[in-house]
C-alpha cells in the first residue's frame, strides 16, 4: 500500500549530488560577495563619517577581517546551496523554491541583528538597513544561482 501513496519507509537516504551542490555554492558565494561588494561601496560614505564621529573603529578588531568576511559568505553560500537540495522533494525543484529558501536564510541572518542595531545604535538607519539587505539579497540571490545549477 505504501508504494502505491508514495510513502517513504525508515531508512531512506536522500541522494544528493554534492558536486553540484557545491559548485553552486561557490558560484552563489561568488555572486553574494559581489552584491555585498556593491552595498559596501554604497555605504562607505557613511562608514567614513562613522569613523570621524568615532562611532566606528578606524582598524578592524579582527586581522584581515575582509577576508574572513568573504570566507563567511561562501560558507553562508553553500549552507544555502546544501538546504535547497534538501528541501527540492519537498516544495519541487526551481527558481521558485530556491528563491523562498534564500528569503528563509537571509531573513535569519539579516534581520533580527540589524533590528537590534538600528534600535539601540546611534549611527544611521541606513546602516543596518544596508547591512540588512546585503544578507538578504545576497542570500536570495545566491540560492537562484545554486538552484540554476543543480542538477540530480
Amino acid at each position: 500500500m505504501c508504494d502505491v501513496l508514495g510513502c517513504h519507509h525508515l531508512g531512506e537516504t536522500m541522494k544528493l549530488n554534492t558536486t553540484r551542490i557545491w559548485l553552486g555554492g561557490i558560484a552563489g558565494g561568488v555572486v553574494w560577495n559581489a552584491w555585498s561588494t556593491f552595498i559596501g561601496f554604497r555605504q562607505a560614505p557613511l562608514y567614513d563619517a562613522m569613523q570621524k564621529q568615532g562611532l566606528f573603529l578606524k582598524v578592524a578588531r579582527y586581522p584581515f577581517f575582509l577576508g574572513q568576511w568573504i570566507g563567511l559568505v561562501f560558507v553562508l553560500s553553500i549552507l544555502t546551496a546544501y538546504v535547497y537540495a534538501w528541501s527540492r522533494n519537498t516544495i519541487g525543484p526551481g527558481p521558485k523554491s530556491a528563491l523562498k529558501i534564500g528569503m528563509l536564510i537571509g531573513f535569519c541572518a539579516g534581520v533580527p541583528g540589524n533590528l537590534a542595531q538600528a534600535a539601540w545604535s546611534p549611527i544611521p538607519r541606513m546602516l543596518p538597513l544596508g547591512w540588512m539587505l546585503d544578507l538578504w539579497g545576497g542570500a536570495m540571490l545566491a540560492s537562484l544561482v545554486a538552484g540554476w545549477l543543480y542538477k540530480e
